[in-house]
Parts: structure tokens; C-alpha cells; sequence
């Protein structure tokens, strides 16, 4: 299952990528603008805890978001010691698109599924991450790896 899944992955992030690219927006970018279009103003730790990254990964690709004048980074005025993340008016513009993009993605992934199989695909889908986050670091399998 997770090669089949993997394999999935990669071929929906080059979709992604073949239709975002003209904006200037790279797919590991993509899922920290979805999570600040339905909330900025938030902390790095935040962002990291809302699209499931680590800090590092998150820092490096920040900066990268800020130089390509996606995000901005402004002193939380509550505790100067800490920055919150905002969108830039570029970014903002570019939210109907990139969702456009992914929706074209996600349609040809599920071409030829009734509404009823794509809801059960992502329900089984999130019943699997959620089994594996729950038993992270158990180091054990019932099942084996068949």
C-alpha cells in the first residue's frame, strides 16, 4: 500500500507542480499558503503544527517564501521575540489559482469516481494517517508486511 500511495503522492505534486509553476509557487510552498488563507497571523510553531512539518523544513521554506514575496514575517506587537506570518498582497492575488490548481489535480486523480468513492477514498485515506499517527514510534506491525 505505501508504494502505491507514494506513487500517488509524486504524480499528484508534478501535476501540481505543472500548473502552479507559472506563478512562481513550487508544491512544497503549496500547503503553507492553504493553511494561511484560512488563517494568517500565526506563529511559525503554528504553521508547523498545521501542515505537519518540522521546524527546520518549515524555516527554510519561509524564507524562500518571504524572498519570493509570498509571505511576510512581522513582529508579533503582543511579544516582540516572536514573528507572525502573513500573506503578501502577491500571494493573496494568487489564492483563486492555486486552488484552481489543485482542484484540476485532485479531478483528474479521481476521474471516473462517483462523489460516493472519492469520499470514501479520502476517509480511508485519513483513517490511515490517523492509525499511523497514533502508533508513531511503536516500532511494531500486527499485520506484518504483506
Amino acid at each position: 500500500m505505501g508504494y502505491v500511495i507514494n506513487h500517488l503522492a509524486r504524480l499528484m505534486e508534478q501535476a501540481l507542480r505543472d500548473r502552479i509553476a507559472e506563478h512562481g509557487v513550487v508544491p512544497g510552498q503549496f500547503a503553507q499558503l492553504l493553511a494561511l488563507y484560512e488563517e494568517e497571523g500565526i506563529s511559525q510553531l503554528q504553521l508547523c503544527e498545521k501542515v505537519r512539518i518540522d521546524q527546520s523544513t518549515m524555516a527554510h521554506t519561509l524564507k524562500r517564501m518571504e524572498r519570493d514575496g509570498l509571505v511576510q514575517r512581522i513582529a508579533d506587537p503582543r511579544d516582540g521575540r516572536r514573528t507572525l506570518i502573513y500573506l503578501t498582497d502577491r500571494s493573496r492575488a494568487l489564492r483563486a489559482a492555486l486552488t484552481t490548481a489543485a482542484r484540476e489535480v485532485n479531478d483528474l486523480a479521481t476521474e471516473g469516481f462517483s462523489d460516493v468513492d472519492g469520499d470514501e477514498l479520502i476517509r480511508m485515506v485519513r483513517q490511515s494517517i490517523g492509525n499511523l499517527e497514533a502508533h508513531r514510534g511503536a516500532g511494531s506491525s500486527k499485520r506484518g508486511t504483506s
